[in-house]
């Protein structure tokens, strides 16, 4: 719907003047004052209507006025006081001037004219009467300050033709509605007037004014200056958008930038954040900071495109003089700010050739640099310049940017903290965690950890840890919590886990000792927290190569994933277990049968665990992983991680081991039955020195005879029927197991000078690689393992 406006445009002489001195546009109301019809002055110079002689010197500023003689059509001067309003280049228009004087409604009111009975002539607070067409009639002094205008000069102009900018003509938009529906109006505003040197905040409030019959014959227009309470709105708004946009993550350089975009361009045209390096201070900042002082460029923001006036780019350091704004304000601990103008940053500049070059070339005005200081620490400072707006900083811009570098600075300090013990924690967690797994004969195993993205290092670990028997253990664990706290009771058990293994217990045995430890631990931390602070979940495993079976218990744990050759990947059906830490519930195991070229994939439970998607979901997607390929173990891994984990971060620790089995050949494995006759001790070694005769061992013969003979004669004296002696070799070992039904465990003793015996196992130490004992279902195994190189030993 078009709106009809009142307006005669005649009643003002009008005329836009276009950047280069041509006329474009020439209203009727130019026409009756002069005489020209519009096609015969448009696009002409508008200097040949002068009719003074000489070059016309082209007016400065952004308004001009004065009486000047113009040419009529008959050849006459006129003399017209003109009014002229430089309009700036906006979006594609070039700018142009628009020049106006008024030709009716110039002569003062008559006595009886209703405008003129509108009380508030003598009121300080400015007002303007306007007519029913919307022409200034009468305004009283302090209107006339502010339009920077005599009455008699704007008398019958509109407000669009007095103001000459936006703001005007939506103010008399507004007078319109008024008009019309005869209801008062208020509108806000920002704009600079004509008297002011800087633009100010108005409240204009507007109100039909009524002739006796109660017919709207104008408006009266009331202005308040309103501009403190209108900054003061807009600083209370700028804080509090600081305090949601700042700190949204524990990230110190996303921080830095963030509290640089807030202040562009509410503050300033281009702000630098330059942080202490904590590198150089040992992870805290000093105490007390001397120039020169070098900082490290955290983030930086311009109003201009590609950061035109940046000269160090983010990530890089910099050494700043004492003569510099950024020393100054960080040795000195309090906000300074400088004025290209007074000098204050001719030494900087003149010290700093590439930064005055920008400074003029951008022409900047203004600096000021607030140190960024929390809990008594000084972290850097952001310095903010001026060069598109052209006022100076005030001292309210220094209050302003001081409290909102005070919240930042708070921000940037936890995400320091949280960085330094993030890294901390990882490089603990990384520490107690295997470097790289060992190459052993029953299994082939790749793995990957991945701390969590938001929450932490956490307490996930794996291992894998060779056995007696060529047998391997693997473990998947996960400590409850994040932080450093979580990555130490890790570690505690970790080592244990390895301790008990190496005593050989069975799965549940050794998940039930390690449920006393963590009730244990859980006990210590009760002195200082509330108890069952400490818990963790765990899978446990033991392959044998020769048996190829594998027995598994779990505590709490997810159950591994098992792919067989040529079949589907499926999960492992295992007695869950309760959590460690619960304490008095029993662990149970399980033993499969496990084809060579097996494939186990153990894991923890930020693996599969998702926002968005289920726990169904997320183990098929690991089945199809498994499924693509598992030729190369540590390709498979990155396979699995992509496919759970597209965007490589996840919400909590992941821990991944994968293994793929092997199988120990029958032809490697030699078994025999021992009776209980010490005189059978000879042709059990003759049998033995024939089976390494047989695997082309024969320079493992000599030591393979004594440990044997030591050994069989030991079970044969002191163990219980039935024995068995059992020899098994791989490319590098040659192991030496002998079993029998007692429970009774060897030990190794220094025989004194004149016993007869005891000096057995000693022997066997000394001349094997390791050896020990474990007990099994039936009684005990007695092994000892032989290098079958010198250098491997």
């Amino acid at each position: 719907m078009s709106r009809v406006y009142p307006f005669d445009d005649a009643a003002t002489a009008r005329a836009v003047i276009g950047h280069d001195g041509t006329l474009v546009e020439w209203n009727e109301g130019a026409r009756r004052l002069l005489g020209h019809p519009a096609d015969a002055v448009l696009g002409r110079p508008a200097a040949e209507l002068l009719a003074d002689v000489g070059t016309p010197v082209p007016p400065t500023g952004p308004r001009w006025t004065g009486t000047v003689g113009l040419r009529h059509r008959d050849g006459s001067t006129v003399p017209v006081w003109l009014l002229a309003h430089h309009r700036p280049p906006h979006d594609e228009h070039p700018g142009d001037w628009l020049v106006v004087t008024p030709l009716t409604g110039t002569e003062p009111p008559a006595g009886d004219d209703p405008l003129t009975e509108a009380g508030l002539i003598q009121s300080p607070c400015p007002v303007a009467v306007y007519d029913d067409r919307l022409r200034l009639r009468r305004m009283n002094e302090a209107m006339a300050a502010v339009v920077g205008l005599p009455e008699e000069r704007v008398r019958g102009l509109r407000l669009a033709e007095i103001g000459g900018r936006p703001q005007s003509e939506e103010l008399e938009e507004s007078m319109l509605r008024v008009l019309a529906s005869g209801r008062p109006l208020d509108v806000q505003t920002f704009t600079r007037t004509g008297g002011e040197d800087r633009a100010h905040a108005w409240l204009a409030s507007m109100a039909p004014i009524r002739d006796p019959a109660g017919r709207v014959r104008g408006v009266c227009l009331a202005a308040h200056d309103i501009t403190d309470n209108h900054r003061a709105r807009q600083r209370l708004q700028l804080l509090n958008e600081a305090s949601v946009r700042i700190g949204t993550t524990l990230d110190v350089t996303r921080t830095a930038q963030e509290l640089a975009d807030m202040c562009v361009p509410a503050l300033a045209d281009f702000v630098t954040i330059d942080l202490l390096d904590p590198q150089e201070y040992g992870g805290e900042p000093p105490a007390r900071i001397t120039a020169p002082v070098r900082l490290r460029r955290a983030a930086h923001q311009s109003v201009l495109p590609d950061l035109p006036e940046a000269v160090v780019q983010p990530g890089t350091t910099e050494e700043y003089p004492a003569l510099s704004p950024q020393a100054d304000s960080l040795t000195a601990g309090r906000t300074i700010t400088a004025a290209v103008s007074a000098g204050d940053m001719d030494q900087w500049l003149a010290w700093h050739p590439v930064r005055g070059e920008r400074v003029r070339r951008y022409g900047i005005h203004s600096s000021m640099s607030v140190p960024i200081q929390a809990r008594g620490l000084t972290l850097g400072v952001a310095v903010l310049t001026r060069h598109r707006r052209p006022d100076p900083f005030t001292a309210d811009d220094v209050l302003l940017a001081e409290e909102i570098t005070a919240r930042a600075a708070v921000c940037i300090d936890n995400a320091r903290r949280y960085s330094r013990e993030r890294e901390t924690a990882l490089a603990l967690q990384r520490s107690l965690l295997p470097r790289s797994l060992p190459r052993t004969a029953a299994l082939d195993a790749s793995s990957r950890y991945l701390p969590a993205a938001r929450a932490g290092v956490g307490g996930d670990w794996f291992d894998v840890i060779p056995l007696s028997g060529l047998r391997v253990a693997m473990v998947v664990g996960d400590v409850v919590g994040h932080g450093i706290q979580a990555s130490a009771t890790m570690g505690r058990l970790r080592t244990a886990v390895r301790t008990l293994a190496d005593i050989d217990l069975a799965p549940d045995e050794l998940l039930t000792h390690l449920d006393d430890l963590v009730l244990r631990l859980s006990e210590d931390a009760g002195a200082e927290g509330s108890p069952g602070e400490v818990g963790a979940t765990c899978l446990y495993a033991v392959y044998d190569p020769v048996s190829r079976r594998c027995a598994l218990a779990r505590a709490g744990h997810p159950p591994p994933v098992l792919l067989r050759p040529g079949g589907r990947p499926q999960l492992l059906d295992l007695p869950a277990g309760p959590p460690l830490g619960l304490g008095g519930l029993p662990f149970e195991s399980t033993e499969v049968d496990l084809p060579e070229g097996t494939v186990l994939a153990l894991y923890t439970d930020g693996l599969v665990q998702s926002r968005e998607r289920d726990l169904d979901a997320s183990r098929e997607l690991l089945y199809r992983a498994l499924g693509r390929d598992t030729d190369c173990l540590d390709e498979a891994c990155d396979g699995v991680l992509h496919a759970l984990l597209p965007g490589g971060a996840a919400p909590d620790d992941v821990a991944l081991l994968l293994a793929r089995t092997r199988g120990l050949p029958a032809a490697q494995v030699a078994t025999w039955d021992i009776p209980a006759d010490p005189a059978l001790v000879a042709p059990i070694r003759k049998q033995v020195v024939d089976q390494l005769d047989a695997w082309s061992l024969s320079e493992a013969t000599f030591t393979a005879e004594l440990v044997v003979s030591e050994l069989v004669t030991n079970a044969i004296r002191y163990g219980a029927r039935p024995i068995r002696l059992r020899l098994i070799h791989d490319a590098t070992t040659l192991i030496c197991e002998v079993s029998d039904t007692s429970h009774t465990a060897p030990h190794l003793r220094r025989a004194k000078t004149f016993d007869e015996g005891g000096r057995g196992l000693l022997l066997v130490a000394q001349l094997t690689q390791r050896w020990g004992s474990r007990h099994t279902p039936d009684g005990k195994t007695i092994w000892a393992e032989l290098s079958l190189y010198e250098e491997d030993r």
